[in-house]
């Protein structure tokens, strides 16, 4: 198993340092990109990177989280990815995704079309909230937050920027498990307890939003089960 990090800092917080300790004590072969100038080309430079077989379990993570699964409730939870028809899991992401390419959408929350648990750190950086989202389950699109998946299933949806996407940095995980989705994988959400740092400020930059325009003029919407 593998796990590529990507940052745009220069150095490590003391967050992504634990984060890569914890995966290292659970056998996981870390790898870190720092100063990265796009998260679509850091990945897939780290895929090519890692020498593994296409049936080796890459994940793809925020630098900002902790995971406080037991080492075998981890690996455990990923062996999901070593079903054939698998495609990306993670901890959190929706059975419907409409037209406004939102996976998050509150009213689809409340009609329960969403999946999955993340904790989340107050602004005061001690108390923890618990966001459930839903049951755990099948889904057609995951939060990028922490992705999974066979090295041969990365492949196959290819990690390359979209030409029409205008940002470096956004919607690379709604395009990433969509396309999965598409080409006959099953997505899920899974249970891993994972705590974020972030609550998802970086929605309000403008690249975000461009991105996301251009994503729902190049695909069909909505895409549901």
């Amino acid at each position: 198993m593998f796990a590529i990090i990507c940052t745009r800092d220069k150095g490590l917080s003391a967050i992504t340092t634990g984060l890569c300790e914890t995966l290292s004590d659970f056998g996981v072969s870390v790898k870190v990109l720092a100063k990265q100038d796009s998260i679509f080309s850091a990945y897939k430079k780290g895929l090519e990177a890692c020498n593994a077989g296409d049936k080796d379990i890459i994940i793809f993570c925020h630098d900002d989280i902790q995971i406080k699964n037991t080492a075998g409730e981890f690996i455990a939870v990923l062996t999901k990815c070593l079903d054939d028809e698998t495609g990306i899991i993670g901890p959190a992401g929706t059975t419907h995704l409409g037209e406004d390419a939102i996976w998050w959408k509150q009213d689809r929350w409340s009609q329960g079309l969403h999946r999955g648990i993340v904790h989340h750190y107050g602004k005061d950086g001690q108390v923890i909230t618990k966001t459930v989202y839903g049951q755990y389950g099948q889904v057609v699109a995951l939060d990028g937050l922490f992705l999974a998946a066979r090295k041969e299933v990365w492949e196959t949806i290819c990690l390359d920027k979209p030409p029409y996407f205008p940002g470096l940095w956004d919607f690379y995980d709604i395009h990433y498990t969509t396309r999965a989705h598409k080409l006959g994988f099953k997505n899920y959400a899974m249970p891993f307890n994972i705590i974020h740092l972030s609550r998802g400020e970086l929605v309000g930059r403008d690249s975000w939003h461009k991105n996301r325009e251009a994503f729902i003029n190049q695909t069909p919407l909505p895409i549901i089960i």
